[in-house]
């Protein structure tokens, strides 16, 4: 996800000769994606939203508003990779100022990119428009990447079970617990719908384990809802 702000950090400095010092903004910047992208996903809100304010505030001092909706589409990215398809509102007031790539970008999470439009996307996404599949996911070597990857895939119908399988092993690897139950929630409604009782018991079984609360463990988070979206693609 990082590509995305760095990308356009090139074209920012492509002026400039001898490789000059990174500006505080950007190293500030990154660090605070970064770490947004791991409390969001880990369901550590408060420090998510921390980290969110942080990152977007640094890339607003740049006056640029390429890099704000960047920000958003991050943003909203995660939210895909936990199976959250809510709009991205943060993005579209800042739609008429910025180019094709974020745009492209923003109607991939929403499942609604052109195959011929795939050519904007960054190259890890590039493949999965209009034909997507589980062999496809596997070549995704960053695991926000193949999460938001898995996401989209659901979201347009593309899933097949492998998908699934992928995207929880990898938030599983991670130790990303609302990743983690999103996907075990969209197996184990899989296996609903299969009438595999016996799997969709053992999934929440291990839901269940993700929710455990460290500092009391006979308490539990919520198991998460799906979202009507991850619904009518479940049906």
């Amino acid at each position: 996800m990082r590509l995305l702000v760095l990308a356009a950090l090139l074209a920012l400095l492509a002026g400039c000769g001898n490789k000059p010092r990174q500006p505080d903004w950007l190293v500030n910047a990154d660090s605070a994606q970064d770490r947004f992208e791991r409390a969001y996903l880990s369901g550590r809100d408060a420090a998510a939203l921390t980290e969110f304010e942080r990152f977007r505030h640094e890339v607003a001092s740049t006056g640029q508003p390429a890099l704000v909706a960047r920000a958003e589409l991050t943003r909203c990215a995660v939210r895909v990779a936990s199976l959250d398809f809510s709009p991205c509102s943060g993005f579209e007031p800042l739609r008429p100022d910025v180019g094709d790539a974020e745009r492209a970008y923003a109607d991939f999470l929403e499942g609604k990119l052109p195959p011929d439009q795939a050519k904007a996307l960054p190259e890890d996404y590039r493949g999965l428009v209009g034909e997507g599949g589980s062999g496809r996911l596997e070549k995704i070597r960053n695991p926000v990447s193949r999460l938001i990857a898995a996401g989209v895939l659901l979201r347009t119908g593309s899933a097949d079970p492998k998908v699934l399988e992928i995207a929880s092993s990898t938030a599983s690897e991670q130790g990303w617990r609302r990743a983690v139950m999103a996907w075990l929630g969209a197996q184990a409604m899989l296996a609903d719908k299969n009438g595999d009782a016996d799997a969709a018991a053992r999934l929440r079984r291990r839901m269940e384990l993700a929710a455990e609360e460290p500092e009391a463990p006979a308490r539990r988070l919520r198991e998460p809802r799906p979202s009507e979206g991850v619904r009518k693609v479940m049906e």
